[in-house]
């Protein structure tokens, strides 16, 4: 056990001034030390890592004036203003109410709408009638006593003020909602042994050219209290998005991939049509895909379109294609990619079968859908990409890869089943589990690219392993994030304690 004396000759100059007062209330302390509430909070918290105090923190919203709650709160709110021109009036236009009252369009239709709720006006012919008594009139509303004595904490509203307090937070800027925080302290054993205690201290904090100009025999340096918590760094690191992609480009290329890349806008006949995906089904609707409007997109030579037109109508190698009329125009239309498998289709037309097999590519990159957004979904989120091209690669091979790569990102429990994708065949869809969930969440969909793919983009149908991993789920499994959204948040203090992959 240290001793008092040791203890106080640990005590940094902001505790020496706090320590004499110690027994009086923390508002009364900053009155005797002349602290700041920053060096005050500081100098407590040294304390407490001394085990000499014990600080307690509660926090609490308090019900707030926003800008306009303040003007309103010295000349009226605006049903209030427009109540007191009809009162004088009686009867008056729309039209020259609003001129008189000199409220914006906004606060004049607000206005109207609150008193008719009340039963204060009628509307009838394009005029104004007063159709309340001389003692409602003079009565306040409920949202005009509320404003009168705000400020005041959310827990100690009654049920008429809750109710006031509902109807102002759906108008603008009248009820701004802040956070306090209110911090006190209690001594322990040891703080009442040391609270109130006169310190005396001529020790020396540091070593300067005066100090040891002046020596003196007896003079003592402050201890060094390495126990204490010293602040926390935060060392500049990249963006964990920005990481972990990085990380998975990188396991990509140790395991001999090369990599696509392209732009987030493409023609429907790369994001579609090339991938055997009829023109008719659902996933095109803009229920799922963001369409560019009022912009047709270039397609490429004669000779694919004819193939990927073939294999739609008529279908290849003994298909039957989906047994429809095709249309050229139709795949002019231009979206933002609701996938990155569009760049496997433009990397397999631009191969030499002669000369550039076996294959391997990938690509990660952001992807658009039109879904809604909760834990899981978003409608902007990366994916990544990888095809092998080998007239070799079979279903086996699919899965190694598969199994492979998410092990690479640190997960062990996968689990893969059928699955149906228009433009594979066999369809797979891997998942992972979620341990704070405890459900599988799918991350994988994957298969072996059709013959109606294959054949026009190839010129045959040479086997093409290929599968899109949802790298943004990777992602919140490596971090542990619970929730998709806190993806795009951009919290300055999550991202510090964001821990760093290696």
């Amino acid at each position: 056990m240290k001793s008092i004396q040791e203890i106080i000759e640990k005590l940094s100059p902001l505790e020496r001034k706090i320590v004499p007062f110690l027994n009086l209330p923390l508002n009364e302390i900053q009155t005797k030390t002349r602290l700041d509430s920053t060096s005050l909070l500081r100098a407590l918290k040294f304390l407490e890592a001394k085990n000499i105090i014990k600080l307690q923190t509660k926090k609490s919203k308090v019900v707030g004036l926003g800008t306009n709650g303040i003007y309103y709160k010295k000349t009226h709110l605006p049903e209030r203003n427009l109540l007191m021109l009809v009162e004088s009036k009686k009867v008056v236009s729309l039209e020259e109410a609003k001129r008189i009252s000199r409220l914006s369009d906004n606060e004049f239709k607000v206005s109207l709408g609150v008193l008719k709720s009340k039963a204060m006006i009628e509307l009838k012919n394009g005029k104004i009638m007063l159709s309340a008594s001389k003692e409602e009139i003079a009565k306040k509303s409920l949202e005009e006593q509320l404003l009168e004595a705000l400020p005041i904490e959310e827990s100690s509203l009654l049920p008429e003020q809750q109710f006031a307090l509902q109807n102002l937070k759906k108008r603008k800027e009248i009820i701004e909602m802040q956070e306090k925080t209110e911090t006190t302290f209690t001594l322990t054993e040891l703080g009442k042994k040391i609270a109130g205690k006169e310190i005396v201290s001529d020790l020396i904090e540091e070593v300067t050219p005066e100090v040891i100009k002046n020596w003196k025999r007896g003079k003592k340096f402050r201890k060094y209290d390495i126990q204490s918590e010293v602040p926390k760094i935060y060392g500049g690191k990249k963006h964990f998005v920005n990481e972990s992609i990085e990380k998975g480009r990188r396991i990509w290329l140790d395991m001999g991939f090369r990599e696509m890349r392209s732009t987030f806008t493409q023609t429907s006949f790369w994001n579609f049509d090339a991938l055997f995906t009829a023109q008719d089904h659902p996933v095109r609707e803009l229920q799922d895909t963001f369409y560019i409007k009022d912009i047709k997109g270039r397609l490429p030579d004669r000779r694919l379109i004819e193939k990927v037109k073939q294999s739609h109508e008529t279908g290849v190698k003994g298909s039957k294609g989906w047994q429809y009329s095709w249309s050229e125009e139709d795949s002019k239309s231009v979206v933002l990619r609701t996938h990155t498998t569009c760049l496997s289709a433009k990397t397999l037309a631009s191969l030499d079968i002669k000369t550039q097999l076996p294959a391997k590519f990938f690509s990660i990159g952001k992807c658009f859908r039109n879904e809604t957004l909760d834990w899981s979904h978003g409608f902007e989120f990366n994916q990544t990409e990888g095809i092998v091209v080998d007239r070799n690669a079979n279903f086996s091979h699919l899965l190694g890869y598969l199994q492979e790569f998410v092990k690479k990102m640190g997960f062990e429990k996968i689990r893969i089943q059928p699955a149906y994708f228009p433009y594979t065949e066999p369809s797979v869809e891997g998942a992972v589990w979620h341990e704070e969930k405890q459900r599988w969440v799918e991350v994988l969909a994957a298969g072996i690219f059709r013959p109606e793919v294959t054949e026009p983009l190839l010129g045959e149908p040479i086997p093409v392993l290929a599968w899109g991993p949802g790298f943004d789920r990777l992602m919140m499994l490596a971090y542990e994030i619970k929730d998709f959204r806190q993806i795009y948040e951009n919290d300055i203090k999550n991202l510090r304690q964001r821990k760093v992959l290696i």
